[in-house]
């Protein structure tokens, strides 16, 4: 009888040890530390939050225990109250540790329990500490003017160098799927080779292989990459720095990082969000042209099944709507009347530059910009520059569009007329008023979006874009 107890008291062990490890249970002592209460985090994306909340118990611990185990990534244990924090790295099967250290210095105190992974990302951080306390020291005599002192330094310090090379080298070789492994490559610099050419050559060489290496050392298929503190900043510095800041070279940095996301399904859904709000609300001019192909060719194409029906039908449509208006697309013709009821055709300007103008005759936004619009045509209309404005009248009656020009001396100078069919707004998304267009000889758009106090400064650099452009070539 007490054979099977025993036999039965093990299966239990054995089972409450599988489940243990399908779940979490992290156990963490801290010492120099009085408060109650303990929390974790985690990084997601370009933000961090909060994960758990335990109390200590009678034992001194503090246990963050669940059923389900964590996805893999970086964690942050945060003590309050100041919230100053240390971190833990957490995958597959190593969730069930303890960790005990000092709340005054956990990085180098720590002593971890049954997660090799912490083991090793904190023998690393304290054989880097060393080392780099070593090196300022040596930094030191570098400097000094006894030139032996100086090569002895010197020599010392390329072996620390190389020393700390080694290390990393040897924690990625043997332990290729860690965590550590992949927060010690994620810092790793890519070799730059020697390129030949003149300077400007040269410059331009290593900027190219700089960005086409940059994700090196960075998995992006790698789901737990999405839980890290440097995903988000790698991409950041991709999209801002190294990406040249026009929508066409954006859209092709943006489809290169989701097509090497893709296999990380939630991350690949995290950036394809990321992206379409960060360029639908862009007020950079022309940067729509990025949520259009973002739209078009992810969400309207079924990649983005997450997305509710009617919010997919909003962002195609928008999509659809904004196409027509790009920056670099031919304007679409507009038929609209005069006060007198004498049709005109926006095709029929023939000038270097056409500006076609959208205000409403309840405008608060309009009658202060209205005045810019008539000082510019003033100054512009012999640089070729014509205006043709379309008024929407709040009550349907365009005589208010009529009263409101009668009462503004030089408006008259301009093309103002109304659009009876109302086309001329759809056509050009106007939503709200008001809304500019700047269009070429050829009628296509080269500027939107911009208010009629900005025109002299921007008409300016488009006028003498055009001469150079224009300019003979030596």
């Amino acid at each position: 009888m007490k054979r099977i107890l025993l036999t039965l008291s093990a299966i239990f062990f054995v089972l409450i040890s599988i489940f243990a490890q399908g779940g979490h249970e992290i156990k963490i002592r801290l010492n120099d530390f009085d408060q109650k209460q303990l929390f974790l985090g985690y990084h997601y994306g370009d933000n961090q939050y909060l994960k758990d909340t335990v109390e200590i118990d009678a034992s001194g611990y503090f246990t963050f225990k669940g059923e389900e185990p964590f996805n893999g990534g970086v964690y942050l244990v945060i003590m309050p109250p100041d919230n100053q924090y240390f971190q833990i790295v957490l995958d597959e099967g190593q969730q069930v540790f303890s960790i005990e250290t000092s709340a005054k210095d956990p990085v180098s105190n720590i002593k971890v329990n049954g997660s090799s992974d912490n083991k090793l990302l904190y023998e690393y951080l304290n054989f880097l500490s060393g080392k780099i306390v070593e090196q300022k020291e040596l930094s030191k005599d570098k400097d000094s003017p006894d030139e032996a002192k100086k090569t002895a330094a010197t020599k010392k310090l390329e072996e620390l160098d190389g020393l700390v090379k080694k290390y990393q080298s040897d924690l990625i070789k043997d332990h290729p799927k860690t965590m550590s492994a992949i927060m010690v490559k994620s810092n790793l610099a890519n070799p730059m080779p020697n390129f030949e050419g003149t300077e400007e050559e040269k410059s331009m060489k290593r900027y190219v292989h700089y960005k086409k290496h940059y994700f090196d050392n960075i998995d992006l298929a790698d789901p737990r990459m999405l839980r890290t503190p440097f995903l988000s900043q790698r991409v950041s510095y991709y999209m801002e720095k190294l990406t040249p800041q026009n929508p066409d070279s954006m859209i092709m940095s943006i489809d290169y990082l989701l097509a090497k996301m893709k296999p990380a399904e939630e991350t690949f859904k995290y950036y394809l969000i990321h992206f379409l709000n960060k360029y639908a609300s862009s007020k950079v001019v022309g940067e729509d042209k990025v949520y259009v192909h973002i739209a078009e060719n992810y969400y309207c194409k079924g990649l983005a099944p997450w997305t509710e029906e009617e919010q997919l039908a909003k962002i195609c449509d928008n999509a659809r709507r904004l196409k027509p208006i790009l920056i670099g697309k031919k304007a679409r013709d507009v038929k609209t009347k005069d006060k007198e009821g004498t049709s005109h055709n926006l095709y029929d300007f023939d000038s270097e530059f056409t500006i076609l103008y959208f205000w409403a005759s309840d405008c608060g936004h309009c009658k202060k910009m209205t005045p810019f619009l008539v000082d510019f045509n003033e100054k512009y209309k012999s640089k070729g520059v014509s205006i043709m404005t379309i008024c929407k009248p709040k009550s349907g009656d365009y005589k208010e569009c009529w009263d409101y020009i009668d009462e503004h001396d030089n408006m008259e100078n301009m093309l103002n007329t109304y659009d009876p069919s109302n086309r001329a707004q759809i056509y050009y998304n106007v939503r709200s008023t008001p809304s500019m267009f700047i269009l070429n000889k050829d009628k296509e758009i080269i500027m939107k979006g911009i208010g009629a106090d900005q025109l002299d400064e921007v008409m300016d650099k488009i006028i003498k874009r055009e001469q150079q452009k224009n300019a003979p070539k030596e």
